[in-house]
């Protein structure tokens, strides 16, 4: 079985940059084949203070990966008294996976959050491929049906409520018609001033607003 194509079950992720930061929003159906293995699965993770990562993929190599770069991401501050970029975290998660080709970690990655450069939203494949996306990304099963919503309604200008929004509603799009996507969403906004998960009130607010 083709390893992207394993990659692709079960989830749908999405991330954009807004004017003033990044939104990050997953579902949090987890599958095994046609059995739905949970409907609480956290697929979104904060690995630095502005800095989050969303997960696709085999659900121990997501959550090893994140304990990896959570324990070097700590070590950097405290050796460099700095936090480490966007950037910088991608390309080391890249490095990270690259170096793990032959048994690699089955996994899709966004890694998306502020940095003293600004706002940043990188996609990551299973053999270290790291691209820079300046607008939208969406990963996992559901994720053509979420971009069909996104690229009809994203603009560069959005603002961060409606850019929350609009994720939203393409999420929920994408649990309408992928069987592996479904049951309650999480959504976070980081901006240079906080990390801020959202509540199902907010959710349900900006949902029914959108």
């Amino acid at each position: 079985m083709d390893i992207m194509d394993q990659v692709k079950k079960g989830t749908t992720t999405i991330g954009l940059i807004c004017g003033e930061g990044v939104v990050l929003a997953s579902e949090k159906r987890a599958t095994m084949g046609s059995f739905i293995a949970s409907k609480t699965a956290k697929k979104i993770y904060l690995v630095d203070d502005r800095i989050a990562m969303t997960t696709a993929g085999i659900v121990g190599d997501a959550q090893a990966l994140v304990r990896i770069m959570s324990v070097e991401l700590q070590l950097y501050k405290i050796r460099r008294n700095e936090p480490m970029t966007v950037r910088g975290i991608s390309t080391l998660l890249s490095n990270v996976l690259n170096g793990q080709r032959y048994y690699p970690y089955i996994v899709q990655l966004l890694i998306g959050g502020i940095d003293r450069d600004g706002a940043h939203l990188y996609t990551l494949d299973p053999f270290g491929g790291n691209t820079e996306e300046s607008e939208i990304a969406a990963t996992g099963s559901g994720s053509p049906i979420a971009y069909g919503v996104l690229e009809n309604k994203y603009t560069k200008d959005i603002s961060l409520e409606k850019g929350t929004a609009l994720a939203i509603q393409a999420l929920y799009s994408a649990i309408k018609r992928d069987s592996a996507s479904g049951e309650a969403i999480e959504v976070v906004t980081i901006t240079k001033d906080r990390y801020e998960s959202l509540g199902e009130e907010k959710i349900k607010e900006l949902r029914t607003s959108s």
